[in-house]
């Protein structure tokens, strides 16, 4: 349908959704059949994670395509996607309350059972200010370095945006490499008592967030390599941004509270 004679973007009908769904359920199946020991499991959740990094190949390939040329991303069809990923960021912010709710419910009142006190009774906890404290410098210089290259698009200087992005994926790249080394070397697990379940899914999550936001950084690069980008039209590039700021502000409150105050 045309949408000449309004500013909408009516879309054509799309396999997409059908078939990542399909991966999804895949994805989740195969997941919870290997967990259980179940044969092929492995096999069938792997197939469902290929099939969501192909839809989400060909979906962005889509997207970009009716975005940059084919015009149907107006001034209104912009506004409704920064509504939609404000509104998904504070889903995100809902998602991250819910660890925090569990930890401090169990932080405020450690029960008998784990020795009445935080952390329970034979975990050590991890320094907050060693390998914590370098996550965190580097998580905020990249916070500095996006906001940097954010302004350099408006401004126009397509050099020095580059600049900005490339460091911040560096920065992301080697946070995960930190965190990674940080788990290999943490002296508990997460089956360790519900401090070890509190910390890895928090972090974990949040560790697979800026994996997230690395691979949107990356696109977004790419993006802006082909002269995706304006300096009047880049919302994509924005949106990635409000999420990498989103992670920044997640990470504060987990080395504040996980890492500082329930070391």
């Amino acid at each position: 349908m045309s949408n000449y004679y309004h500013p909408f973007h009516i879309v054509n009908p799309s396999p997409w959704p059908f078939v990542g769904a399909f991966g999804a359920l895949g994805l989740t199946f195969g997941s919870a059949l290997y967990m259980h020991g179940y044969a092929n499991g492995g096999s069938i959740a792997f197939g469902g994670f290929a099939i969501i990094i192909l839809v989400m190949i060909v979906w962005w390939r889509d997207v970009i395509r009716e975005a940059t040329y084919q015009g149907h991303h107006t001034l209104v069809v912009q506004r409704g996607l920064k509504w939609g990923m404000l509104l998904f960021i504070l889903s995100e912010v809902c998602f991250f309350f819910s660890f925090f709710w569990a930890f401090f419910h169990s932080a405020l009142g450690p029960a008998v059972e784990i020795g009445a006190v935080w952390p329970p009774q034979g975990i050590e906890g991890i320094n907050p200010f060693e390998v914590p404290l370098l996550n965190t410098a580097l998580l905020l210089s990249s916070g500095a370095s996006i906001t940097y290259s954010h302004h350099s698009i408006l401004a126009g200087n397509k050099a020095h945006t580059l600049y900005g992005l490339i460091i911040t994926i560096l920065l992301g790249i080697i946070f995960t490499m930190v965190q990674a080394f940080e788990y290999i070397e943490a002296s508990f697990t997460i089956a360790d008592s519900v401090y070890g379940s509190a910390f890895f899914v928090a972090t974990g999550f949040h560790g697979l967030h800026v994996l997230i936001g690395t691979l949107f950084l990356i696109v977004c690069l790419f993006r802006l390599i082909n002269n995706h980008y304006t300096k009047h039209h880049h919302n994509g590039f924005e949106a990635a941004i409000w999420y990498w700021h989103f992670v920044d502000f997640v990470w504060l409150f987990l080395f504040i509270s996980i890492y500082w105050w329930g070391y």
